[in-house]
């Protein structure tokens, strides 16, 4: 009988072999060459001024029962420039409105 070959036997033939180190271009030298070739930056340009965020409301309150409607822009500015106003969360500012339209409607 023969001797069986070992299929392991040249795997070093497969060792890892180390890249050469090559000198990284200076970054002018990059963004000089992105600009000949018409290369956009990556680098956010100038962002618009945005109009300041509404600052968010959360209060603690209790109230957990959502109230979806429909309304007008103008409607919610309203009811937001009341509850900046007041201090009070939305939520107090329909109850008070709610409670003064129940008082005009029972006045009549």
């Amino acid at each position: 009988m023969s001797e069986r070959v070992n299929p392991l036997l040249n795997l070093d033939d497969f060792a890892t072999k180390t890249p050469e180190k090559k000198p990284k271009p200076a970054p002018e030298a990059i963004e000089k060459l992105a600009v000949e070739n018409g290369f956009p930056s990556r680098q956010p340009g100038r962002v618009k001024e945005a109009e300041p965020a509404r600052k968010q409301r959360r209060y603690t309150t209790g109230r957990n029962v959502q109230i979806p409607i429909k309304g007008t822009a103008e409607t919610r500015a309203i009811l937001d420039a009341l509850a900046d106003e007041l201090h009070e969360p939305l939520g107090e500012v329909l109850a008070r409105a709610l409670a003064a339209l129940r008082r005009e409607l029972d006045a009549k």
